[in-house]
């Protein structure tokens, strides 16, 4: 494998770069031919770029294509092994690590139970558990591109701190502390902004283009709403916390400490630590027509009609459910699709309600992307 040429104009770069993302986006191999119809280049052009993203291994000759009569066209696809990132979400109990490729499929996954949620024990745990992780995987250190940690607060990347996390129960932790035992290249962002990222990276090219609220439902709750393919952070980068709206003045209390929020009546602690039931549980009890459990799940549903009308009316757009509650919700979408209409001053149905792609890996493959943008755009 040899390096791309460093020394290119920068109109040849990106001549380069666009071929590179049109083979990334192709949903099967292409021809030379194929990329310089599509692409408007010429034949020349094509095979000189052809030339060095195979010799610096990023793409590879894929399936021959079916011959229409003469000598058939070699198509073109990517390498997708040639580098790999991980993604590491930190929750309330646990650690969960997921490495994926270039194309973001799952090289190895693993969880584990979170010692401490001080910054600088979860960076130690987590630099201790990634050198495990690589082993036990055999996953080339060399190819790694960095690290991508993902928390359930609100971070604040000028002040490098992680202002709140009500779920942790942590404040002001500063993000130097958690990368610092980490020996390679980190970056950490919100759990349910990466978990919007990943499920627009998980839409056709067609539908990126719509814009669309994600609702990150866990332990916490949180979401992310993405305009023109992109987050909108708002002013304080604090856009998107959907689990601090109150949809209950005066009502239960939240991990925040205010009353009558959202989270407090709809994450997954409301059914797992309120009652002492794992979700497993609380969920076949749930089918099984226990009384208490379809009563408190009817409340749940009640409630996240409330919050998802509510975001249809501000935003205007579909509304994305995702985080690992969202595993559970198949069964009962018409009854929250029927709840959330009823509320709705201008519509009658409630179709814009849909299950996310990635139920339970989404925020890590959002946050390892990251690293996967930047050596896309490196090429």
């Amino acid at each position: 494998m040899e390096e791309l040429k460093t020394t290119i104009t920068e109109r040849r770069r990106q001549t380069r770069n666009k071929m590179y993302r049109y083979i990334y986006d192709a949903e099967s191999p292409v021809s030379k031919q194929q990329i310089a119809t599509s692409m408007g280049y010429s034949l020349p052009t094509v095979h000189q770029n052809i030339a060095e993203l195979l010799d610096a291994g990023l793409i590879r000759p894929g399936e021959v294509q079916k011959s229409t009569g003469g000598r058939p066209a070699v198509g073109y696809t990517l390498d997708e092994n040639v580098r790999y990132a991980v993604g590491i979400a930190v929750s309330a109990t646990h650690l969960r690590l997921l490495a994926t490729d270039v194309k973001q499929n799952e090289l190895a996954y693993k969880t584990m139970s979170l010692k401490s949620p001080e910054g600088d024990k979860i960076g130690e745990q987590i630099a201790e558990e990634l050198e495990l992780f690589f082993d036990e995987n055999t996953l080339d250190r060399g190819k790694v591109l960095g690290i991508g940690i993902t928390f359930p607060g609100v971070i604040d990347q000028e002040k490098d701190v992680i202002v709140l996390s009500p779920t942790l129960r942590i404040k002001d932790i500063s993000l130097s502390a958690v990368r610092k035992p980490i020996r390679y290249p980190v970056f950490i962002e919100n759990d349910s902004t990466s978990g919007g990222a990943a499920e627009w990276l998980g839409l056709s090219l067609k539908e990126r283009e719509e814009d669309f609220v994600y609702l990150f439902l866990e332990n916490g709750i949180g979401g992310a709403v993405f305009i023109d393919g992109k987050p909108y952070l708002g002013t304080d980068g604090r856009s998107g916390e959907f689990g601090h709206m109150c949809i209950v003045p005066e009502g239960r209390k939240c991990n925040c400490g205010k009353k009558g929020c959202l989270e407090a009546y709809c994450s997954a602690f409301r059914f797992t630590r309120d009652i002492g039931r794992t979700p497993e549980d609380f969920f076949a009890s749930l089918a099984a027509g226990k009384e208490e459990y379809v009563q408190l799940w009817d409340e749940n549903l009640t409630y996240l009609s409330i919050a998802i009308n509510n975001l249809r009316m501000a935003f205007d757009c579909n509304v994305i459910l995702g985080g690992y509650v969202s595993q559970y919700l198949e069964p009962y979408l018409p009854k929250l699709k029927a709840k959330t209409a009823e509320r709705n001053t201008f519509e009658t149905s409630a179709e814009y309600i849909k299950l996310g792609k990635y139920p339970t890996k989404a925020g890590m493959r959002g946050v390892a992307w990251h690293f996967m943008e930047e050596f896309i755009n490196s090429i």
